[in-house]
């Protein structure tokens, strides 16, 4: 290699790419390093499935219901609960780095602020495709079959890396908001409750009480369920992966919209 190009100026290209992976390297390793952050959710949306396995296999008893086995039915759910636990760890990271003065120290760099967030996130979807790949496990080992095939799990792995980031991108526009970690963490109850005013446990047009049914209709968060749902229980249903890939991508833009929006607020208060 010649002198020339050892100190060749280098495109933005490539100091974007080099920012990335760094904060991204560094987003990940501080994932991985806290159990706390990865054990739970792996293991409480597994948990909470076969809790709800045990009580409502009568379900399935039910005219109409889509499936034999209850279990089948509620291994959509961990990949969304799994999602929401996104939106806490990420803004929690990031509230953290806000109040330690890390991202004061950032602004007094060349870091850009596209490269600073992109890379946040790269821990979140890591720990998004290593949920996914437990969940999928899990669901072969206890016997479920996926009707979709060998290539509707990849379609599944692809969908939950779109909602972990789309979720994870939420958890970073509260943090860069509020600047505290408490204040990420006072919303995933709220975040939550959507869950369970889904479809989770009972297909929409099962459920008999009028509000709940209505409810579960404008909540996007059962589309995202019936999108997982349909490549687990029925094969490859068109409306339902329209239906949730574009509710997961509409989360997504728009969040890393706001989110991308706070952090220019951020950087230019400190």
């Amino acid at each position: 290699m010649s002198a020339t190009e050892v100190f060749a100026p280098r495109s933005s290209v490539d100091v974007l790419a080099t920012q990335i992976a760094a904060v991204a390297g560094r987003s990940i390793r501080r994932t991985l390093r806290q159990p706390a952050l990865a054990i739970p959710p792996l293991v409480f949306p597994v948990a909470l499935m076969f809790v709800n396995a045990a009580g409502l296999e009568p379900s399935t008893l039910l005219p109409g219901f889509p499936t034999d086995s209850f279990l089948a039915f509620a291994l959509a759910v961990p990949f969304v609960q799994g999602a929401l636990f996104a939106t806490m760890n990420a803004g929690t990271d990031l509230a953290r780095d806000v109040q330690t003065g890390f991202l004061n120290r950032l602004s007094l760099t060349s870091m850009r602020g596209s490269s600073l967030l992109v890379g946040q996130l790269a821990g979140i979807v890591v720990l998004g495709l290593i949920q996914s790949v437990f969940y999928i496990t899990v669901g072969l080992v206890v016997g479920v079959d996926f009707a979709a095939g060998i290539g509707g799990i990849a379609v599944l792995l692809v969908f939950s890396l779109v909602v972990s980031l789309g979720f994870g991108a939420l958890g970073s526009f509260l943090a860069l908001r509020t600047g505290t970690g408490e204040a990420v963490q006072g919303m995933f109850p709220l975040l939550f409750v959507f869950l369970f005013i889904s479809s989770m446990n009972t297909p929409r047009d099962l459920i008999a009480v009028d509000w709940f049914r209505f409810a579960a209709t404008v909540n996007p968060v059962s589309y995202l369920i019936e999108c997982v749902r349909s490549l687990i229980i029925e094969g490859w249903d068109g409306r339902a992966l329209a239906l949730g890939f574009g509710i997961a991508v509409a989360i997504a833009v728009l969040s890393l919209s706001l989110a991308s929006w706070a952090l220019r607020e951020r950087m230019t208060r400190t």
